[in-house]
């Protein structure tokens, strides 16, 4: 089972690569116990920026890039997380799921999430992420997550979630698909290595 986060954070440090992290910890630690091992990895856009700008021109991406875009098809379950350009995603988010086969993420659980200075732009989520991860027919989890900066070691109030809970409510939200999908995957290669044994056994028959 393999878990990836992709950042699109243009400065170090980063807070989209720390809500990344912190979405990435939920999902790990509400999956501990059910699986046997989970593989993370975390993509940084901004260094792969220069390659994507190529890749746009050319048709063709560089090893790195490609490696990110088969991380991210291949992953059984999906973080992404852009800081708010002018109200919407960042140029370099869109560009880098633009190169995206538009059939590959058909049914993968993906976690939303956004940072900004304000909470004023946490509709983001629902007029742009959610959208565009809705065409690439992902299945989008209940809970996006914004961070204001004001967010930030705030623990919310008698009316609203503090930033900490909804990480937690998103992240067990991606793992409970994540855990589905696993295990509706499981009974098929289950029957593939029976097969297999039936063969191996006609073999020395």
């Amino acid at each position: 089972m393999k878990l990836v986060a992709v950042s699109a954070g243009l400065s170090t440090p980063s807070s989209t690569r720390l809500l990344a992290d912190r979405l990435a910890e939920s999902v790990r630690g509400e999956l501990a116990g059910q699986v046997q091992e989970l593989e993370t990895e975390v993509i940084e856009l901004r260094e792969l920026a220069v390659a994507v700008a190529n890749n746009l021109v050319t048709g063709f991406p560089a090893p790195p890039l490609a490696a990110a875009i088969d991380a991210v098809t291949g992953a059984t379950g999906l973080i992404v997380v852009s800081p708010v350009f002018t109200a919407s995603y960042s140029g370099l988010f869109k560009s880098f799921f633009d190169l995206i086969d538009p059939d590959a993420l058909t049914g993968k659980p993906v976690v939303i999430a956004a940072t900004g200075g304000t909470a004023r732009h946490s509709l983001v989520l629902e007029h742009a992420l959610r959208p565009l991860f809705a065409y690439l027919r992902a299945t989008v989890v209940p809970t996006a997550v914004y961070a204001a900066s004001e967010d930030w070691g705030s623990g919310g109030d008698a009316f609203t979630e503090g930033l900490p809970a909804r990480i937690r409510r998103a992240g067990g939200e991606l793992a409970a698909l994540m855990a589905a999908r696993a295990s509706e995957e499981t009974p098929e290669d289950d029957d593939v290595a029976a097969l297999e044994r039936q063969l191996s056994d006609l073999r020395f028959d």
